[in-house]
């Protein structure tokens, strides 16, 4: 029989996250909860409850959101508003919802710096890419907002590149669905799960995990991608803790 102690530090090493620095993309959709638009305060809540269990693990949690249950400017021809325009409305959307994020994670007592591409000191602090690293080390969750500052560019390409500028070990993608299939699972009765996959057959086969440009940087910088169902309670400390969860994108 193994020694108490023993067990114990066996345990203590099984504990250990596997990721020590994320980045979680997160859609504007996943804070819009069952009524379908703007942020639902329960589904907010229950995030940021999520979130608290992952920074109570000891990782350092930064955070991309999105603005599509507020404003999506790339799905705005119809009111013939230019693209550009459109895009930087998109990206105040994403403000907004990084700060009922931030308002909802410092409820549970998570320390949380907002950082907003698009300069707007009185609401948010600009993004310095030492500042959010800093941010990180001192244990505080970082939410980045107004993607990249830049029209035609999404929220996803702006999560892979904060990764890569930030030093993550990997990027959680959440959604709606248990990961990355070959057809809508919502949609498509018997859709292909890929529990394993590379970014050259992502792109190969149109697969709607992220756009192909942050498919392409993730690519070139070996940069590992969750996808994973958000809607399954504690998936994310599951993730940081390795266990197989969803879908992951990796190299050939």
């Amino acid at each position: 029989m193994k020694p108490a102690g023993a067990a114990a530090r066996k345990d203590s090493v099984k504990a250990h996250p596997t990721y020590e620095r994320i980045v979680l993309k997160l859609s504007g959709e996943s804070l819009q909860g069952p009524q379908g638009y703007g942020i639902h305060g329960e589904t907010i809540a229950a995030i940021a409850g999520e979130l608290r269990e992952v920074v109570e693990l000891g990782v350092q949690v930064a955070i991309m959101v999105g603005g599509g249950n507020i404003f999506r400017g790339a799905r705005q021809k119809s009111m013939e508003i230019d693209r550009a325009t459109g895009d930087y409305m998109g990206m105040l959307a994403t403000v907004i919802n990084g700060l009922a994020l931030q308002d909802a994670l410092e409820k549970k007592g998570v320390v949380t710096r907002l950082l907003s591409a698009i300069e707007m000191r009185q609401v948010a602090e600009p993004f310095i890419r030492r500042r959010a690293a800093r941010h990180l080390e001192k244990g505080r969750v970082v939410i980045f907002a107004a993607g990249t500052g830049n029209p035609y560019f999404s929220t996803d390409t702006a999560a892979a590149l904060r990764a890569m500028e930030i030093k993550a070990q990997v990027i959680l993608k959440a959604t709606r669905v248990d990961g990355i299939y070959d057809a809508d699972p919502e949609k498509v009765r018997g859709a292909k799960f890929f529990p394993r996959i590379s970014y050259r057959d992502v792109l190969t086969k149109g697969l709607q995990v992220m756009d192909s440009t942050a498919i392409s940087l993730c690519m070139d910088n070996h940069m590992p991608i969750v996808v994973f169902n958000m809607n399954v309670h504690g998936n994310i400390k599951r993730v940081v803790m390795g266990e197989q969860v969803g879908s992951t994108v990796t190299p050939d």
